[in-house]
């Protein structure tokens, strides 16, 4: 019924009923007969109920877990209807039971859960010489957004892959207030990469030690140092059930932030004052509108450009307060020529950023890889990404990495500044060159590969409390090449031979590519040929 009133596609609220949660909440705990009203009519107002309680928080509070709040909520009204729409209580049957075990009580099984919560091992700390990064750079048309959430005031900065004649650039964003003049501004372009270069997947090294040594010295592991055309007058705009709201040149940048009454006038105004709308908009647009949502628009603005100097588009930042936690996705899909990848570096307070209305899934990690991957490590990144994307449908968002930002290990890129936390939105740290202040700043990185079928919905975020570290990372094992002779040494070329075709079949499986051709690379002979049989020996 919301997406209806909203005009939305029915692949959104089709895409939201997929929810494994919510299937398992729909057939577990609202049928449970113990804890529901007793008479049929009882039970699907009972529904009903926790329907609208979860459709409030969930569309007018924007907080998550709706449904568990509202069955909370709702659960205290029972009795009442009870006593209103009286049935007959359910009752075990007698005959049935007996004949099945006893159920394990609840407290054992409480307990045995909080067992498995508080003896669940923590990640270790991560050790070798750090040698490559996969980075943003190396997707085409990618788009990097730094979003900055603390309550709920959000600071997002949107770096957008924008190839051609700035006179041909508009940026349309929808926004859920007016924004002011203070609450816009230009960005540095090096502070997001300063970002990415440092929360990228990145590729590290370690060397066997002699196997006929009895004494095993550790090795210090070093840290790498890491547009504005001629407006038409506001009584067409208003004609055209357009306000406009507020006007600001900020930058090299014409900034207008627009409301509407309804999605055709929108788009006439648009077109007709040089932006260029793609086809199939409209429908995108009336969604927004009746979500009561802003439109942030933004044009170059040429002359402003070429007195600063400026040969590139530099990145928007804007800052407002609202309990929306989201990132409006859809209108860059209407036009978009193929999927299009996003990174999103997540700064907060907490603990780690997740979407809610899609799969967050952690990128393989850990994995040993053959020792030519390091001359191609863009392209085993780029394999691996897509490999993953396949796998799981081009309908989830990949976490990359996860750390708290006064520390990492090994570093890709020194850690940000004070002043580059400052820069990137960060408003609670400390202003000054000084890098301790990282500590209270949690940084997350989700990637994504999207298009408009498999991303129907915006991208919807909570924050968690969970601060567990991790990182895409991939290591190379650097054979010993000794010449000694004890029986280590020979245990551990024949455990060395099973290794690299472990790590041969690791990287077929993460990229997709050949086997025969990765063992080729390697000078592998197959196991089949090397295994010599019982009468040979």
């Amino acid at each position: 019924g919301h997406s209806l009133r909203l005009g939305d596609p029915m692949a959104i609220p089709l895409h939201r009923l997929e929810n494994g949660a919510l299937l398992i909440f729909s057939f577990f705990m609202i049928s449970d007969p113990r804890t529901t009203p007793d008479s049929r009519a009882g039970r699907i107002v009972f529904a009903a109920l926790v329907a609208l309680g979860a459709y409030y928080v969930q569309f007018r509070l924007f907080r998550t877990n709706g449904l568990l709040w509202s069955l909370a909520a709702c659960s205290l009204l029972v009795p009442l209807i009870d006593r209103i729409s009286r049935g007959r209580r359910f009752e075990w049957n007698q005959t049935t039971s007996s004949r099945m075990e006893a159920p394990m009580p609840r407290t054992v099984v409480s307990m045995m859960l909080i067992g498995l919560l508080a003896f669940t091992p923590s990640a270790d700390a991560f050790c070798g010489f750090y040698v490559a990064k996969g980075d943003a750079k190396l997707f085409n048309r990618a788009s990097q957004v730094v979003l900055v959430r603390d309550g709920d005031r959000t600071v997002l900065t949107m770096a957008n892959d924008f190839r051609g004649d700035p006179r041909a650039f508009a940026l349309v964003v929808p926004v859920p207030t007016v924004l002011q003049r203070g609450q816009i501004r230009v960005s540095d372009k090096t502070v997001i990469d300063h970002l990415d270069a440092y929360s990228a997947p990145r590729l590290v090294e370690y060397h066997d030690d002699d196997p006929c040594m009895l004494v095993r010295y550790e090795r210090a592991v070093p840290q790498a140092a890491g547009v504005m055309g001629k407006m038409s007058g506001e009584s067409r705009a208003r004609s055209l059930g357009v306000t406009i709201e507020a006007r600001h040149t900020v930058g090299e940048y014409d900034i207008l932030i627009l409301s509407a009454k309804e999605s055709r006038g929108l788009e006439t105004w648009l077109l007709e004052n040089g932006y260029s709308i793609p086809r199939g908009a409209r429908e995108v647009l009336g969604s927004y509108i009746r979500q009561n949502l802003k439109f942030f628009v933004a044009k170059v603005n040429l002359k402003e450009q070429s007195r600063l100097g400026f040969t590139w588009l530099r990145p928007i930042q804007i800052a407002y307060e609202s309990p929306k936690f989201m990132l409006p996705i859809r209108l860059g899909t209407v036009n978009a020529d193929g999927p299009q990848d996003l990174f999103i570096y997540a700064l907060t307070r907490n603990g780690r950023v997740e979407t809610t209305n899609y799969r967050t899934v952690k990128l393989p990690s850990d994995a040993e890889v053959p020792l030519h991957v390091r001359e191609q490590f863009p392209a085993f990144y780029q394999a691996m990404f897509s490999r993953q994307v396949l796998r799981h449908g081009m309908r989830a968002v990949f976490l990359e990495y996860a750390w708290n930002m006064s520390w990492c290990d090994p570093c890709a890129a020194d850690p940000l500044s004070n002043d580059e936390l400052r820069r990137s939105g960060v408003f609670w740290v400390d202003s000054g060159e000084n890098r301790s202040g990282g500590a209270n700043v949690f940084l997350t990185r989700l990637h994504l590969r999207y298009d408009r079928q498999h991303f129907p919905d915006d991208l919807v975020f909570q924050e968690t409390g969970d601060r567990s570290n991790f990182q895409g990372r991939y290591v190379l094992r650097h054979p010993w090449s000794g010449s000694s002779d004890c029986p280590e040494a020979k245990r551990y070329r024949d455990e060395l031979r099973e290794r690299q075709e472990r790590q041969a079949r690791t990287l077929a499986d993460l990229t997709g590519w050949s086997i025969d051709g990765i063992r080729k690379r390697m000078n592998l002979v197959p196991a089949r040929e090397r295994e010599k049989k019982w009468w040979e020996w």
